[in-house]
């Protein structure tokens, strides 16, 4: 399955610059996949090290971190030759070994021509615990995410269909309605299997959703575990309360997160290092509200107002335990949910594509889903589940802020009109 990365991958190996490169994000996003695809195809021999199945590789790494030291007995374990620029070498899992990730700063000053990258589930969370030296400075950083619907189409074979909506978005021109139907379907359909490449590999071959339903419970008890494992010990329920919480809150009409519908009388001392675990390891993602819309945002971010989002949209139908047919039709039951679930699927597909995302409320309570910077304009994206695109909030922040342009989201096809670019829910990865 194409895999975006995989052209990062390529840039990355052809930088004259390059270091070290670090690819993190969520388990099961398909980090380690990528990684031995492209070694397959850009290097001669592929030298992988993985420090959960094999954890006495952590003793190699004890005594000396020198890349003269450690080449020799890599190479011996590895049972081939590790040859400068021509072999990838991997170390997964390497939230496990410490002293793997510390080692990278000696290959980037002492070794560069050695092609190095390393992969962990939860990096986010190792590098917090702040007990070693992170090379900071010293290595290459990209975070992988679940596919995006982009992906999600080319797996499904619907290549022509995505550069139809591509050329749609950039001219503002409808699609034909039959092709326009066909890709709404399609975002149903990426709605409740989400964007973990096992899950869409698995639909991709068999259509079967009881299957691919099963393979996300798998993952979502891996997190559990991971929350078990990688936690401190009375952190350890907070998380998981937190973690049912956020998709409970997806269904309130003010999505904000709230801490005292975590539990009665929950406040932020208590459960915001949980938030954090969760944000760090980059199972769901936290939005922050912006106060006033100005050049740059981050300065203007109110930190104690915020929503949070899960990573993958299949994960959420599935934690939710909803029915294929139920989001594949969108039943009138799922009404309270169907704002959440599309505000939730656009700050996935926002977040792939690398903008960092915000969102702003009058004082009148006016609510704008995203802000973000696009071409170096600041942008309001408002949220629509249906083809109903009244948006009175967007009024108010246009009247505001005058903003070059706005972007409705929504089920409606693309056109422009009143300065607003009305995109159909299916073209968020265009953004």
């Amino acid at each position: 399955m194409y895999r975006r990365i995989l052209g990062f991958l390529e840039s990355w190996k052809g930088n004259a610059h390059r270091k070290p490169l670090i690819l993190q994000g969520a388990r099961q996003v398909g980090k380690t996949y990528s990684i031995l695809e492209f070694g397959r195809t850009h290097y001669e021999n592929v030298a992988y090290f993985n420090f959960e199945t094999n954890p006495k590789l952590n003793k190699t790494f004890e005594e000396n971190i020198s890349p003269d030291y450690l080449i020799p007995i890599l190479s011996h374990i590895a049972g081939q030759t590790i040859v400068r620029e021509k072999t990838l070498i991997v170390f997964d899992e390497v939230q496990l070994c410490e002293r793997a990730l510390t080692a990278l700063k000696y290959f980037c000053e002492d070794a560069p021509d050695y092609h190095i990258v390393v992969a962990g589930s939860l990096l986010g969370v190792a590098v917090n615990r702040a007990r070693f030296s992170f090379p900071v400075g010293k290595v290459d950083m990209k975070t992988l995410y679940p596919m995006d619907m982009e992906e999600f189409m080319l797996a499904m074979g619907e290549e022509a269909l995505a550069e139809q909506i591509k050329r749609c978005f950039e001219t503002d021109t409808p699609m034909p309605a039959a092709l326009h139907d066909a890709a709404m379907r399609i975002y149903r359909q990426y709605l409740v299997v989400g964007g973990m490449p096992e899950c869409v590999k698995q639909f991709v071959e068999t259509k079967n959703h009881i299957l691919v339903r099963h393979t996300q419970d798998t993952i979502l008890a891996s997190y559990l575990n991971d929350m078990s494992k990688y936690n401190n010990l009375n952190e350890i329920k907070k998380t998981r309360l937190a973690y049912d919480s956020i998709t409970v809150q997806l269904s309130k009409k003010n999505t904000r997160f709230q801490y005292k519908l975590i539990k009665k009388g929950g406040r932020a001392s208590e459960f915001e290092n949980a938030i954090e675990w969760l944000c760090l390891s980059g199972i769901v993602s936290r939005v922050f509200k912006v106060e006033q819309v100005k050049k740059p945002l981050e300065n203007y971010r109110d930190i104690d107002a915020f929503k949070i989002y899960v990573s993958d949209l299949g994960l959420l139908c599935a934690k939710k335990d909803l029915a294929a047919n139920d989001v594949l039709y969108m039943v009138e039951e799922l009404n309270d949910f169907k704002g959440g679930m599309a505000e939730n699927y656009v700050n996935v597909q926002l977040s792939i594509r690398g903008h960092h995302t915000c969102y702003w409320e009058s004082e009148r309570g006016a609510e704008i889903d995203f802000v973000i910077q696009r071409d170096g304009q600041l942008i309001p994206i408002e949220v629509k589940s249906a083809d109903n695109t009244k948006a009175k909030s967007l009024k108010v922040y246009m009247d505001a802020y005058r903003p070059a342009y706005a972007i409705k989201l929504s089920a409606k096809n693309f056109a422009f009109e009143d300065n607003k670019k009305i995109v159909p829910l299916y073209a968020a990865f265009c953004i």
